[in-house]
């Protein structure tokens, strides 16, 4: 494999930004997207005007980069609204690393908004099965992270109290965050007594269906210094694909975040243990168990043990997931762009009750499709340059 030439530091993240987390009735996904963007623009002293780089991924519009360009009112150099699923937001990041290192644009904007909860009531999702799976009628998606669970759980022994400690770490999480959508207590009864969604996973296993915007703003590190006072680096970033349709996935049980965290951690120069906080994609309870072992927090078959006795909570040896997660705090369609703010929040010292003390290296990981898409980052403080 060749040697990834990744421009380790050379670009930061100055600002971070949600917008109408939970439930906003009479805005549309755009309107979402432009108010986080807006907002996150203001925190680093910008304007809309001040951008040339333009990076978005909506659930409802195909031409969303020309149209976020006219809400706007700017001609940017750059307008990109390549789609991944979830992940999109993570591979936005990395392209706009590597066009402010080519000097293609200076400052770039990463927005995502959707209003599914108001507008539909229902996740909405660009997956259609392919031919050969429609006669099986699969729920979507949650059918296929179904099956990955149902064939983790034989391989490996899986229970699903185990699933429940990854559901109850996230709600401990969210009852420290004000955004968060669900705050109420969660116990392992309340767990296992919860309705079936498809089995082996129930609705307590599944992602919220919210309204929600995020946006992130990122410039050179020359320049970071100027619009934060504490940047947050990008010091690595890969991604990496095996498959669309979860019956073309080549193992049920390991995900090309194998590929993409190994080439991220070998960019930045650190390790998985290194890592003061990990904000990992869960739009079910078997991703965050998947994406610790392919990430190298644990070892494959070990997550279940590795998440027990409260060691992804609060007050836990790696906090995981510190906003609560699209188990507890919001999932609006695509959850990745969210995993890059809340680890830029806790970098830059902002996450307010749920703060991880003396912050400094933190891993952002993107899924998008059935286990399909696979982006990692990592972000460090200017100490870790």
């Amino acid at each position: 494999m060749n040697q990834d030439k990744f421009p380790r530091g050379k670009t930061a993240i100055v600002s971070a930004a949600t917008y109408g987390l939970g439930e906003s009735p009479g805005l549309s996904s755009m309107d979402l997207a432009v108010s986080a963007s807006v907002r996150a623009l203001q925190q680093a002293g910008l304007t809309p005007g001040d951008v040339d780089g333009l990076f978005i991924a909506l659930p409802d519009d195909a031409l969303s980069g020309l149209g976020f360009a006219e809400y706007l009112g700017i001609q940017p150099r750059i307008t990109e609204n390549n789609r991944t699923g979830g992940s999109s937001f993570l591979t936005h990041a990395l392209w706009a690393a590597l066009a402010i290192e080519a000097g293609q644009c200076d400052l770039a904007l990463i927005a995502y908004g959707s209003n599914q909860r108001t507008a539909t009531g229902r996740l909405i999702s660009s997956l259609r099965p392919s031919a050969y799976e429609s006669p099986c009628q699969l729920v979507r998606p949650v059918g296929a992270y179904a099956l990955a669970a149902s064939r983790y759980m034989h391989e490996y022994g899986l229970r699903r109290e185990q699933l429940g400690q990854v559901a109850i770490a996230a709600r401990r999480w969210a009852q420290l965050n004000p955004d968060a959508f669900l705050r109420t207590p969660l116990s392992m009864q309340e767990y296992l007594a919860s309705r079936m969604v498809s089995d082996p996973l129930s609705v307590r296993d599944c992602c919220l269906v919210t309204d929600g915007a995020a946006a992130v703003v990122m410039a050179s590190a020359q320049r970071a210094g100027d619009l934060a006072r504490r940047p947050v680096y990008l010091l690595g970033a890969a991604a990496a694909t095996d498959h669309k349709d979860i019956t073309a996935m080549p193992d049920l049980t390991t995900t090309a975040a194998v590929h993409s965290g190994a080439r991220a951690f070998a960019q930045s120069g650190y390790k998985p243990g290194d890592m003061d906080v990990a904000e990992l994609y869960d739009a079910f309870t078997i991703n965050t168990l998947l994406f610790l072992e392919d990430l190298g927090f644990c070892n494959k078959g070990e997550a279940g043990a590795f998440v027990e006795g409260g060691r992804i909570a609060p007050g836990g040896a790696l906090p995981v997931n510190t906003n609560g997660g699209g188990l507890s705090c919001t999932h609006p369609g695509m959850y990745g762009l969210f995993t890059m703010v809340e680890a830029t929040q806790q970098l830059m010292g902002q996450a307010g009750e749920r703060q991880v003390k003396n912050a400094q290296l933190a891993v952002a990981h993107g899924n998008g499709g059935e286990l399909s898409s696979q982006v990692t980052l990592v972000l460090g403080t200017e100490d870790t340059l």
